[in-house]
């Protein structure tokens, strides 16, 4: 403290601190402690208590040093606290000029406010002066402080990109670009509400929806424990303590809610959302914060991979209870495969039934490509749940049932599924049994699994005899060479039904389904003539091997070739000889001619 020869008539109390001053220069200075002092009932007070404070002890003491002359310097770690407490004790222009009060505004307005980082850290720093920083209106002016500032680097940016594309001779010494997102990155330090005013802020100044992904991105690393663990078994089965079960639940809520808005393209990335989800789940996060990510986790379904779908199921101590949980992922694929019931009335209520009857350039309405791959993803992920001993048999079928027909053209994933998941159990019910390998298609099989389902002891016999019609079936085409594409594909089969843009079967077939079906079919003639000449190879081959059997030597062949050179060389004796008369010769001839007639009744 400052240091005089007068003695101290005035103790000053700040918490567990002591401050031994002069009443004189804290009047000069503090219109609060002039008051006070005036207000005292015996006129003589030499004790005073500002526990109320904002900063504490320590703002108290850069506030004193001021009121005895001593220089303060302000800075970027004290300016927020310096103008709370200078605001407390009333240090105006009214009391003195040019008095603490103006000089910590005047430090915000010349070294903070122009700049995002600044602004940054002393906004950070204002959490923990609440509520007089509130109060004063700091809070608010940093925050749109920071908005119109981002505002302004993104236009920087954005010319400084322009230039870029098109340079000038004064740009080329200029130095390289720095990452548009170099701020955002700082914003990890602020506390939930804060983070979440100011990315209010920066939205509706209308930030580009890209930096504020990366920036919600960062902060949920920085803020969420292993929140984008892509592995679920590291998160599965953890009981959270319940104050960071309590933040965590908050921090994915905030996140959620200042996700931009969902459309087929976002650049939200899926594993992102998938976490948070998971995240959301442990956490018990409300119902409408996990529907919202399950909805986007849905409608973006074609760029996700196998680790973003599999859900840990919440299992409560309960070792009995299935690892993954398939009904969510139900419901996201059921969202995917419906995109064209709900999305195209939400884009434009007002369009009419034609417009969407022939609407294929649609970007809501997903097209083959992306449901192939969808369908790929799902009979992995099938082969993966099912290695689970705790998967009900009726989830499980529930699941192989969900897609539909035209979502396949090749049914090997799905029966490798079907064949782990009867090789885990093997106690299952003959009906269950039988409605599970009721989902695989038999002409879609490929010619191994075909021939490994033709062998598989857990397929019930039906599916078995099934797999050997169609084999057949393929066969006989494959020799004659027509009806094949007559049986595949004709009307009477009816395995790509066609779909509306409302997601339903209609007559009025729209030209994009029109298109996808052909496309469908055209894949499906050379999955099948493919097919076909690996069917012929096996049938030269074994034309071949026949062929060679027959002409292979056998032992008894060749006693019957000794025999007849014999037999010949006699004959040949007697006709050179003439020895015999014609009858003999006659009977000779019969009788050998009765054993070339044994000979080939024999073999």
């Amino acid at each position: 403290m400052p240091i005089s020869d007068v003695s101290s008539d005035l103790i000053v109390e700040v918490g567990a601190s002591s401050f031994a001053l002069h009443k004189f220069p804290l009047v000069s200075r503090s219109g609060r402690i002039g008051k006070a002092l005036i207000d005292a009932k015996d006129g003589r007070i030499s004790r005073l208590n500002l526990n109320s404070i904002p900063g504490g002890a320590e703002a108290f003491e850069l506030a004193a040093k001021f009121c005895y002359g001593i220089n303060v310097e302000i800075t970027l770690s004290n300016v927020a606290m310096l103008q709370c407490a200078s605001h407390f004790l009333e240090m105006t222009e009214e009391v003195a000029e040019k008095n603490l009060e103006v000089r910590t505004e005047a430090y915000l307005k010349d070294m903070v406010i122009p700049n995002i980082s600044s602004s940054i850290s002393v906004l950070h720093r204002c959490k923990s002066l609440l509520p007089v920083s509130e109060e004063i209106g700091l809070v608010n002016r940093l925050i749109s402080a920071i908005a119109n500032n981002a505002c302004k680097e993104q236009l920087t940016s954005g010319l400084m990109k322009l230039d870029h594309n098109f340079p000038s001779k004064a740009m080329q010494n200029m130095a390289p670009e720095t990452p548009s997102d170099w701020w955002g990155r700082s914003l990890v330090v602020l506390s939930l509400d804060f983070f979440q005013r100011v990315l209010l802020a920066v939205k509706s100044k209308g930030l580009n929806h890209d930096l504020i992904i990366k920036i919600l991105i960062n902060y949920a690393r920085d803020s969420v424990q292993d929140l984008v663990v892509r592995d679920p078994h590291l998160v599965k089965g953890i009981l959270l303590d319940f104050e960071l079960q309590k933040k965590q639940r908050a921090i994915v809520e905030v996140i959620v809610s200042l996700l931009p808005t969902q459309s087929r393209r976002s650049l939200v990335p899926t594993a992102f959302l998938s976490s948070l989800l998971k995240t959301a789940i442990a956490s018990s996060a409300s119902t409408s914060c996990k529907s919202d990510l399950e909805r986007r986790i849905g409608l973006q379904l074609d760029q996700a991979i196998l680790e973003d779908i599999l859900i840990p199921a919440n299992m409560h101590g309960n070792n009995h209870t299935a690892a993954y949980d398939t009904e969510l992922i139900l419901r996201i694929f059921s969202i995917f495969l419906n995109l064209d019931d709900d999305d195209e009335e939400e884009d434009n209520p007002l369009r009419d039934e034609s417009d969407m009857a022939y609407d294929f350039d649609s970007q809501r309405s997903p097209k083959q490509s992306s449901i192939l791959k969808v369908s790929k993803l799902f009979d992995t992920y099938l082969a993966e749940v099912a290695l689970d001993p705790n998967l009900l048999p009726s989830k499980f079928i529930a699941l192989a049932e969900s897609l539909p027909d035209h979502a396949r053209v090749v049914s090997d994933g799905l029966y490798n599924a079907v064949d782990i998941f009867l090789k885990v159990h093997p106690n299952i019910k003959d009906s269950e049994r039988y409605r599970l390998c009721k989902t695989i298609d038999c002409q879609k099989l490929s010619q191994e699994a075909c021939s490994h389902a033709a062998q598989n002891e857990r397929l019930p016999v039906q599916m078995a005899v099934q797999v050997l019609y169609f084999e057949q079936i393929r066969l006989r085409n494959a020799m004659s060479g027509g009806g094949h594409n007559q049986f595949f594909f004709g009307s009477t089969n009816g395995h790509f039904p066609q779909r509306s843009s409302s997601g339903v079967g209609s007559g009025a077939i729209s030209p994009r389904d029109n298109y996808a079906s052909v496309r469908r079919e055209n894949r499906e003639l050379k999955l099948e003539v493919t097919r076909m000449r690996m069917r012929l190879t096996d049938l030269e081959k074994d034309h071949v091997s026949m062929k060679q059997e027959f002409v292979r030597p056998h032992p008894a062949n060749k006693l019957l070739k000794s025999l007849t050179k014999k037999l010949r060389k006699l004959h040949s004796l007697f006709r050179i000889n003439n020895l015999k008369p014609a009858g003999s010769k006659a009977n000779s001839e019969s009788r050998f001619s009765s054993r070339r007639r044994r000979r080939y009744s024999e073999s």
